[in-house]
């Protein structure tokens, strides 16, 4: 099958909101849940903390704007679905020419989202896998920076860790952390995997933060790209595009194909890395055609 960079490149999306700005009464959070479907509501609103619920909240909103706008399916037509490790899928329906335009113009239309701190925020691929981490980096209130990253050791390889520990004061040792952090969990996420994978198996080199490449278990993944954006108001993002043999067996059954010649591949694999385009609630609702 023939896939064209020019119509790859309209499966590259990274969508991004601050929830800070947003704060609905609770008739018009209301109001934003009744556009998904019944079965999301518990999942929003079995949290306690307002805060948690519209992470929640703008986490599904996202998915469903966003495979609105490259698929065109109307809102109450869209099925997403999670693998048994909770990464979720969008269900294409066979009859459907959404699923046809899926198939041909994005052979492996998938998505991530990511929420920490002030921001909720979506990434998606139409060959690659993608994974999205945010993070906000927190100051630790009751311990110090020292003691709060030093539980985390055993997460990480011997270089990363001196690495971490060597980044300067400790705001530095803070955010080195959390940016070695981040790009883990981008690249499990991008697989598929739940929290039982081996994270210091996981090694990453960089030159600043610029040309990151990934080894796992000593070996380099070179058909694998990573990016790692500042966000503003302390928090970053990482992004993690890679090939789609190395999803989980669940997260494979998923994906339309799981094998590209080299040259179809390198099509997705370098795309452009698209920036973050802030939307606010409002803009992730459906219109009264599309519902």
């Amino acid at each position: 099958m023939q896939v064209l960079e020019m119509d790859l490149e309209k499966g590259v999306h990274r969508w991004i909101v601050d929830i800070a700005e947003w704060n609905p009464s609770p008739n018009y959070f209301s109001f934003a849940m009744s556009f998904l479907p019944q079965h999301e509501h518990s999942s929003i609103t079995r949290f306690f903390q307002m805060e948690d619920r519209k992470r929640a909240l703008v986490s599904r909103l996202l998915q469903y704007a966003l495979i609105h706008q490259v698929l065109g399916i109307p809102y109450n037509e869209i099925v997403i679905r999670r693998t048994a490790e909770g990464k979720p899928y969008l269900l294409c329906l066979e009859r459907s020419q959404e699923c046809d335009k899926l198939n041909l113009e994005f052979p492996n239309f998938n998505f991530n989202t990511s929420h920490h701190g002030d921001f909720v925020a979506i990434a998606s691929e139409p060959i690659c896998l993608v994974g999205l981490d945010v993070v906000s980096q927190t100051i630790p209130e009751k311990e110090s920076v020292e003691e709060f990253i030093q539980s985390f050791s055993s997460y990480f390889s011997r270089l990363e860790w001196f690495n971490i520990i060597n980044a300067g004061s400790s705001r530095q040792i803070l955010s080195e952390f959390y940016r070695y952090w981040s790009m883990k969990e981008a690249f499990v996420k991008a697989i598929g995997d739940g929290v039982g994978y081996k994270l210091d198996t996981i090694e990453f080199h960089h030159k600043n933060w610029e040309n990151i490449v990934v080894k796992v278990d000593g070996k380099e993944l070179k058909d694998w790209r990573f990016w790692l954006l500042e966000l503003g108001k302390d928090h970053m993002a990482s992004i993690a595009r890679g090939h789609p043999m190395y999803a989980t067996s669940s997260y494979k059954t998923t994906l339309n194909r799981t094998q590209f010649n080299d040259e179809e591949y390198n099509l997705g694999l370098h795309l452009p890395n698209t920036s973050f385009i802030f939307r606010k609630v409002e803009d992730l609702f459906p219109s009264n055609e599309n519902r």
